[in-house]
Formats: structure tokens, C-alpha cells, sequence
């Protein structure tokens, strides 16, 4: 197997090509300095990236973004829609407040932003919105990289963005072990994705829309047609009630497979459909 790693947006990306795979480094090069443009794009901690800018806008103002950035936003748009509004790249504020351990309350949801559906741009109608795509941006930077791989004609890879995201691309199946507290559950992947969100290391750090509502706890793991989608609903599965997920992927047949770790049980176990 060749393995590449390359750091990028805050993780460790991984690029694994089975045998020999020929042309394995030339794919890797061009793949990873095409992630380090794209990390230009959408990151949020650099003022002068696509993200920067939108949450820096002011009322009236429009601003012309990359193709790849809208792209992002409006796969964004649909899958917050698709998730009944679990999973929402616009409550960044609040994010932030929760990740940094700031006091008082969480501030409040205002503004709005108009993403144009046809041209790359955005618009600011009020400020007060603050975009963050952590749970979107590694995996739809995997899908970006998958892109690549198909102009070489790749035959197979195994792409990953740390351990919580991976895309199996080509017609290989790859083992992978879905790591709970208690249990360890083996699958293979084979042209899907497969993404994992949790609060068992960094903590209620998965923010609900709704300011209200409990904290997310447990583990759960999304199998998906798309890094992004993967990525999206596993944040969005464990914010929803466990009641509504049946009825929330009965609309989205992008999701393959769903395993959640069941926590508060004298043995933890996978439920769930893959």
C-alpha cells in the first residue's frame, strides 16, 4: 500500500492506494496542493478567505466568491434543509462560544445571508451570521480530492481527513473499525463514505440550532454516497431525536447506513442499519 499524509484544516489528511499504484505520488502532489488552495477558501480562521470575508460583511453588501466555495454553501443549503435544520453552517457564533469556553449566555441567532443559486456570490441582508464549516468542509474537501483521483483514472483509494471522515473511491472494498467505549465494530467501505461524529473527546462541543434544546451526547456514524453528506448528518443524527431519525433519512436516500453507539447502558452497543 502507498500512503500519503499531508496536513491540512486543523487534522491529518490521508491518501492510501492498494499495491504498487502507479503514478500514486503524482496523484498525491496534485491532490493535496489542490486541498491547500482550497483550505484558502474555506477556512474561517483566515481573514482573507472566502469564509472571512462573508462573516465580516455588512448590511447590502455582495460579495463574489470562488466556484468551489459556493459549491460548499450550497451543498450546505441543501443538506440544512434535508435535515429539517439539524445541521445549520450559520450558527458559527455559537460554535465558537462553546469550543472556547466563553462565559455568559450563547449569543443569540440573527442576521442573514442569501446565497445566490446562480452566480458565485453572496449576500449580506443583515449582519450577525458567522459561517462555520467544520462539519461540511473535510468532507467535502475528500469528494473535491475524489474528483482528482477520476481525471488520473485512479483505480482505487482510500481517502481520510483524520479519523472521522474517510471515502472509499474506486470498486475496493477497505476494512475499518468503528471504535466505540465498549465495543468495536468492523465494516468494509466500498464507494461510499463514512463519517463520525462524537462527544466522548472534545465534549457537548456539537451545537443544536434550537438554544433550548439538551446537549448532544454519544457517538453516532453516518455511510453515505458523498464526504459531504457523510459529514452533515452525522453532525445532524446526533442532535435528532432518536424517534425522528428513521423519518428524516426516509427522505434522503444519499444516507446508506447509520450505526449509533447507545450510551447509559451497562454495555454499550451498535444499533442502527448499514
Amino acid at each position: 500500500m502507498r500512503h500519503f499524509p499531508h496536513e491540512a484544516m486543523n487534522t491529518t489528511f490521508h491518501l492510501r492506494f492498494p499495491g504498487e499504484a502507479f503514478g500514486a505520488a503524482d496523484m498525491a502532489i496534485e491532490c493535496y496542493e489542490a486541498l491547500d488552495r482550497l483550505e484558502g477558501k474555506l477556512s474561517r480562521f483566515r481573514e482573507d478567505s472566502d469564509i472571512g470575508r462573508i462573516n465580516v460583511m455588512a448590511a447590502g453588501e455582495t460579495l463574489h466568491i470562488a466556484e468551489e466555495t459556493h459549491a460548499c454553501l450550497l451543498q450546505a443549503f441543501d443538506l440544512h434543509a434535508a435535515t429539517g435544520g439539524l445541521f445549520d453552517i450559520s450558527i458559527g457564533r455559537a460554535i465558537r462560544h462553546r469550543k472556547d469556553a466563553e462565559t455568559g449566555p450563547v449569543p443569540a441567532i440573527s442576521g442573514q445571508l442569501v446565497i445566490h443559486p446562480d452566480q458565485a456570490a453572496v449576500t449580506c441582508l443583515e449582519p450577525g451570521r458567522e459561517l462555520d464549516l467544520g462539519g461540511i468542509g473535510k468532507g467535502f474537501a475528500l469528494d473535491h480530492l475524489a474528483g482528482i483521483l477520476a481525471q488520473w483514472d485512479a483505480p482505487a483509494c482510500l481517502l481520510s481527513a483524520g479519523a472521522s471522515t474517510h471515502l472509499a473511491y474506486g470498486e475496493k472494498a477497505w476494512p475499518l473499525e468503528l471504535t466505540g467505549d465498549a465495543d468495536v465494530l468492523p465494516i468494509e467501505l466500498r464507494q461510499a463514505a463514512l463519517s463520525a461524529s462524537g462527544t466522548g473527546i472534545q465534549g457537548s462541543h456539537i451545537i443544536h440550532p434550537d438554544p433550548d434544546a439538551p446537549l448532544a451526547t454519544g457517538r453516532q456514524w453516518v455511510i453515505a454516497t458523498t464526504a459531504a453528506a457523510s459529514d452533515a448528518w452525522s453532525t445532524a443524527l446526533i442532535l435528532a431525536p432518536p424517534e425522528a431519525v428513521p423519518e428524516l433519512l426516509a427522505g434522503f436516500p444519499g444516507v446508506t447506513g447509520w450505526i449509533e453507539e447507545i450510551e447509559g447502558t451497562p454495555e454499550p452497543r451498535f444499533v442502527g442499519k448499514c
